[in-house]
Order: structure tokens, then sequence, then C-alpha cells
């Protein structure tokens, strides 16, 4: 089989990425062991986050590092044995979130979260998949006045400095709007530009769709069997090799393992993470996140989803629910749950870089290899708009954002 160009990976990058220079008039392959979005893409809280303006940074307050190293919440858990492996990226994710170089890393994230609902929307109505979305934004709930407080503050920041919008809402209002709440809240921020997804993987499948239907092709196949062909680049699929001039790793946490064998050595990292569905009585009427311990709630077609937030540990280390217990526990305080749904909770892994950027644009050492991986807990968000970006570069056009940040150089 020949392409113009193979695109390694299936999420909602690749996926994306493939769309994006199918556009350009590229004959596109796409490349994945599974179905379109059944990986990283599938398990997230469903959010493309206008709202994400700034990366999570790694904390520098001694009281959360403590918090942490103790295992003392919900949001972040580790594995002690993947502590060496991670000493090094980690070391540099705390150097580049002191608060004078996060300042500009949040900058140029933002460039490309600014443009994600624009690029999101056209998918969306070509593929058809109106129904799987709503626009009506998500809220930060809090249980005390105080941390209500700080989280206004924050949302009237990101509105001076980057046009976030937001609304304030009472704790009244909160228990007048979700009546499911068992527990009084002090209040929330209802983040009104963001749009919530009934089931990620749905819509990257229905993505892929329309990239099936607009000519392209979708082929099994292990992205490890990469290789050089002449000037250009073959994979082996189940319907044969596929030979094309050019290639893209959107591999997601996966990248890393293809790359070292054409000697990359980036500092890449990875944040697991599981959810859960459960049944619902009386369902949320959007997303809502318990601020204090860190756990969303996303009503979805198969019941409430309760996601956690990061687990540091080896990519194939064996499953620590730990955070998923402890977040039913947490959501069980607030609202009349149900049975779980799934027998355990699910498990993914979330593609990091110590400077919160994703990486994007072409292999230093090889020509017509490219990267498109890195996008952390923002890939669903991002997709369309990265990929965008990297066809763009790919295609000889002028970025509509200036590619540099985001370069693999500049490690």
């Amino acid at each position: 089989m020949q392409a113009d160009v193979v695109v390694l990976g299936a999420g909602m990058i690749g996926v994306s990425t493939a769309l994006q220079l199918q556009r350009r008039g590229r004959n596109v392959v796409l490349v994945d062991r599974r179905a379109p979005g059944e990986e990283t893409s599938y398990g997230n809280a469903g959010l493309i986050q206008r709202e994400a303006v700034e990366p999570y940074p790694f904390p520098h307050d001694s009281r959360m590092i403590f918090k942490v190293a103790r295992k003392g919440g919900i949001d972040v858990n580790y594995h002690p044995s993947a502590l060496p492996h991670l000493a090094s990226p980690l070391a540099q994710y705390w150097w580049w979130s002191s608060p004078s170089r996060y300042a500009q890393v949040a900058r140029e994230y933002s460039r490309l979260i600014a443009h994600c609902l624009s690029e999101h929307d056209s998918l969306i109505t070509e593929a058809g998949a109106e129904a799987l979305v709503r626009k009506s934004g998500w809220r930060t709930a809090y249980r005390s006045q105080a941390a209500l407080e700080k989280g206004l503050a924050n949302a009237e920041r990101l509105a001076q400095e980057y046009g976030v919008e937001h609304a304030p809402v009472s704790g009244d209002e909160l228990a007048r709007l979700e009546p499911g709440l068992t527990q009084r809240m002090a209040g929330a921020v209802h983040w009104t530009q963001p749009w919530s997804v009934r089931d990620p993987g749905a819509l990257v499948a229905s993505y892929a769709s329309l990239f099936q239907a607009r000519g392209g092709a979708f082929v099994s196949g292990d992205a490890a069997t990469l290789e050089r062909q002449g000037a250009g680049w073959r994979v082996t699929t189940s319907e044969g090799p596929v030979e094309a001039a050019e290639a893209v790793v959107a591999l997601g946490p996966w990248s890393d393992e293809l790359l070292r064998r054409f000697g990359y050595h980036l500092p890449l990292f990875v944040k697991r993470g599981y959810h859960r569905h459960y049944v619902m009585p009386t369902p949320l009427s959007m997303a809502m996140l318990d601020a204090e311990n860190g756990i969303m709630l996303a009503p979805m077609n198969r019941g409430l989803r309760i996601t956690t937030g990061a687990e540091f540990a080896r990519l194939d280390a064996r499953a620590t629910p730990l955070q998923s217990s402890k977040a039913e526990k947490v959501a069980r305080e607030l609202l009349a749950i149900g049975d779980a749904v799934e027998q355990t909770p699910w498990l993914g892994a979330r593609p990091c870089t110590p400077d919160m950027k994703p990486v994007i644009g072409p292999a230093p050492k090889h020509d017509g290899l490219w990267f498109h991986f890195g996008h952390a807990h923002q890939g669903f968000t991002l997709g369309p708009a990265s990929g965008r970006l990297l066809a763009e570069m790919m295609c000889g056009e002028t970025p509509y954002i200036e590619p540099a940040p985001y370069s693999a150089t500049r490690f």
C-alpha cells in the first residue's frame, strides 16, 4: 500500500492529524494496533477545555510536596519503584514549574488552547457528531468558602490575562441546579466556554469514520515495525506493508519507546489515570470537579464517570487503582451513586514533557519523520488545533501559530 503520509496512532491526536493532512490533499494511511479512540483518548473527562490555558505545574509549595510524598491526597499517587526512572524528567518538570519559567510556558501553551473550540467545531459538524457534544461548559465546585474565594480570584485572573469566561455560582444556586447533590457546597466556578462530550472514544471514532469516508485508510498494524525504506518510511500492517514518503509519530505514551530505536532520547514520562462509571439515579447536568479532592464527576452515556488525577509510574506497571477507590468514597459523600458499571477501573496513561508543552514538528535527525505527542492532560482538547499546526508545517503553509515553542530541538 502506498501513501503520501503514514500516521502512527489513532487516538485524538493521530486521527486529527490524518484529517488535517487529508484536507490539504495528502493521501494518508492511519495505523494502530487497536480501533480509533480505544486507548488514552477514551479515558478522560470528555471536556474540550477552552479554559485550560495553564498546564498543570509541579507544586513548589512545601506543604503540597509533603502531602504528595506521604500519599495524603487523591489527586496524586506514585510507585516508589518508578522514582529512579522518573527522577530526571520530574526534576526538569519541577525546574520548568518555577514561577518565572512557568509564566512563559503558559503563554506558549495558551496559544494552542485558544483555537481548540473552533478546530473541533468544524470536525464535529463534518462528522455529524453533534449529538455527542454539549456546549454548556462545566463547573469547579468547592466545599469550603475559603477555597471558593480562592477559586473565584483565580478565575478572575484568567479572565484578565487570557480572556477565559466564567460565572460564579452560589451554594444555593448550585443546590438548585444540581438536585442530585446530597451535601451542600460553598459554591462553584462555572467555566462557560468549554464543551463536554458524553462518549470521548465515540467522538474519536466519528472523526476516524469521516477520514475513511473521504478516502483515507485505517489499517491495523504495529508501529514498532517502522523502518526506513529508501528515502521514505515503511510499516508492517495486517494488510501488508505500507510505504510512505513521510511518517508521523502520534503514539502518545508509546512514542518514546519507538523513538529510542532511532536514537532520540527525549525527557518524556507518563501520568497514569483511572476512571470508572457508576449508575446515578439523578444525573449531574454537567461535569463537576470536586476541587478540594481533585476528582472529576462527568455524566457520560455509560453513567457517571469518576476520574482520578495523576499516578506516576512506569507505563507497563501493574494497575494500582487506589485513587479510584478513594475517589468513589469521596464522590459518595456528594452524590447518591449506584453500583459500578465495570468490574474494575479503566487505566490509561497521559504522555507528558517536563516543560508541559507538546512536541510538534520535524524529527531533528530524520527527513520525512514528524513528531506529534506529549499533550499530557489535553490531547483530547488539542487534537484538531495541534493537528492543524503540524499539517501546515508538513505542507509548507505558513503556520497559524508560531511552532518554535513545540519543537523537539528545545530539548
